[in-house]
């Protein structure tokens, strides 16, 4: 990705452990710092303040702000990024002690999507994403808002300045909302010519950085007619690519599929940004099968695999078949993984880059799509060259013989067309 570097901020990260046994403060604030490298900054130094409960005036005590404070002017820190969501109220009182900008994790999240949205949809649906965050925090924001150059935090819809008032946000969010919508019904119409096709579905979702991309790539290579001007873009970052990609596969058995990659969850991903999202992941629904691909390398496991599972049960499409990718196997060895199993039902264990185990992931798939196949002979006529033509270009026929009467195969068809080509079986 050529990217134009930009200024590193010096970067101060605080959060607040509240002994939750089900969360690891640590792996949490290792992710915020990859989220802010993400971001082109560069984090100085840390810190968690153990509490029982969030301090509504500040997130954390008056006297651990002014601590912070301490520490910027010792460290020369730019920006003070936090761990959690803050509230408006929150903002403005750290701004006040701390004398800092003042950052928090959905914006920081909301700020690497407005770098990596590449299409007019996902740089829309980023940039609604922001407007509803910002509004309400205008007053907090504004002093850093009206800066020129802005830096982590500040990308998106303009740089909105100092004058920049409700009403105008509300009438951009009205524009924006009203394209989207526009495209929602392109896109439905897409769906629908996908759904008429007959052709199964399967979805790649999981963590950000887990290599979805790759693995898709890797999927599409099998093809008999591959075409590498078909692979996506692939990059090691975190939300490498927001867009949604849709591409032709083909299963061992000869039968076309289309294989369709998602945007990369992270934990505590902004409810604003699944909601502007909410017309992409939908196509999650339309699957025939999830391939929740995971980062075997990644010593946060079970982070990777309960945030994709929440936002997976969230969407209400678990009860869809799921086969757990372990995917960069090259990395390390399967001895080695710990995980939760209460995360996992159908499990494979691969690697994208190398292509090891793709044979079995493919069974995998070809085992869990819910169409049935038959194996049939067929005799097609010479007057109906188009349906053998149709058959060929979808199937891999077994055997093939050009008869007095006709064309004779024999083929494994799904249920759907043998139904529809039932007059030309003559064994089944």
């Amino acid at each position: 990705m050529n990217e134009t570097r930009e200024y590193e901020e010096r970067i101060l990260t605080v959060g607040v452990d509240l002994g939750n046994t089900d969360f690891d403060i640590e792996s949490s604030m290792d992710e915020l710092e990859e989220l802010i490298k993400a971001a082109n900054g560069h984090v100085i130094e840390r810190v968690i303040q153990k509490r029982y409960s969030i301090d509504a005036a500040n997130y954390i005590g008056k006297g651990k702000a002014v601590e912070i404070k301490n520490y910027c002017f010792e460290l020369d820190i730019d920006t003070v990024v936090f761990n959690d969501e803050l509230s408006p109220a929150q903002i403005r009182n750290l701004e006040d002690i701390i004398e800092r900008k003042i950052i928090d994790r959905t914006n920081l999240i909301l700020d690497i999507f407005a770098k990596r949205a590449t299409s007019k949809e996902g740089k829309l649906q980023v940039k609604l994403a922001q407007l509803k965050y910002r509004l309400p925090r205008l007053v907090g924001m504004r002093k850093y808002l009206s800066r020129e150059g802005g830096g982590i935090g500040t990308r998106g819809p303009g740089e909105m300045k100092l004058e920049t008032d409700r009403r105008h946000i509300l009438r951009e969010i009205d524009r924006i909302e009203a394209q989207l919508k526009g495209m929602e019904k392109v896109r439905k119409v897409k769906r629908k010519q996908r759904l008429d096709s007959n052709l199964p579905v399967v979805a790649l979702v999981g963590y950000t950085n887990a290599g979805k991309s790759t693995l898709l790539n890797k999927i599409i290579e099998c093809r008999e007619d591959y075409d590498s001007s078909k692979k996506v873009y692939v990059y090691d970052m975190l939300f490498a690519t927001l867009d949604t990609s849709l591409r032709k596969a083909q299963l061992p058995n000869g039968q076309d599929f289309l294989v369709t990659d998602t945007v990369g969850f992270v934990s505590k991903l902004p409810t604003k940004l699944v909601e502007a999202f909410k017309g992409t992941l939908e196509e999650i629904k339309f699957a025939d099968v999830l391939l929740h691909v995971v980062d075997s390398s990644n010593l946060d496991l079970d982070l990777q695999l309960k945030t994709t599972i929440d936002i997976l049960e969230e969407m209400e499409v678990l009860d869809k078949p799921i086969i757990t990718v372990f995917n960069k196997m090259d990395m390390i060895d399967v001895e080695q993984l710990i995980y939760d199993n209460k995360f996992v039902n159908k499990k494979v264990f691969i690697s994208a880059k190398d292509g090891t185990n793709m044979d079995v992931l493919f069974e995998m798939i070809q085992d869990s799509l819910p169409v049935e196949y038959k194996k049939v002979t067929m005799l097609i006529p010479y007057s109906s060259q188009s349906l053998l033509s149709n058959i060929l270009d979808n199937y891999v026929v077994d055997e093939m013989k050009h008869e007095e009467n006709g064309t004779r195969i024999v083929v494994d068809l799904n249920m759907i067309d043998y139904e529809k080509y039932f007059e030309y079986v003559i064994d089944r």
